[in-house]
């Protein structure tokens, strides 16, 4: 009863290139939390940048389809299944987009983005079919959880060496806690 048009507004500026992190890519995503119109409405949007050579890496958004369009350069993308019946245990789905191209990411299932050109960088637009489609990125939440995850059950569960876990830890640990 009390709403108006700023809560179906952002000036968000998606335009406009931003800096990136250390994988080389800025996720600037627009769901509930910045127009609190959109509680319900089922959608977000981002605009993702990416450095050359830069990624989106392996994530997962547990409550939302995606549908991404490259707007600039090229991507290679991609995004798999797990458990499931032979044949298809495991399968892996991959595509080299161009300007203008339209993929699809499965909700729940792990998907990334990769810039394979190391001279120019990328741009695309995500839509999300959730007002607030959550994304977990599997290494940040593997290697990067507080408190740790036992290097044991890691070691074991990847089939390494526990030294490699602890290196694999610091990294995130390091990234994620300073």
């Amino acid at each position: 009863m009390e709403v108006n048009a700023d809560d179906f507004f952002k000036a968000a500026n998606l335009d406009k290139p931003r800096v990136t992190n250390k994988v080389g890519s800025n996720v600037t995503l627009i769901n509930v939390m910045q127009i609190a119109g959109l509680n319900t409405l089922g959608i977000s949007i981002a605009r993702i940048d990416y450095a050359p050579l830069g990624q989106n890496p392996p994530h997962t958004h547990p409550r939302a389809t995606e549908i991404l369009t490259v707007l600039e350069g090229t991507l290679y993308v991609g995004f798999g299944t797990s458990n499931q019946p032979a044949p298809n245990r495991n399968k892996f789905l991959s595509k080299v987009l161009h300007k203008g191209d339209v993929f699809v990411f499965p909700v729940g299932l792990f998907h990334f983005q990769f810039n394979p050109n190391p001279h120019q960088p990328a741009v695309a637009i995500a839509a999300l079919s959730s007002q607030n489609p959550g994304a977990i990125t599997i290494a940040n939440a593997v290697f990067g959880s507080d408190p740790p995850i036992s290097d044991d059950v890691l070691a074991e569960a990847f089939q390494v060496e526990k030294n490699t876990i602890d290196y694999l830890q610091a990294q995130f640990w390091e990234n994620n806690h300073n």
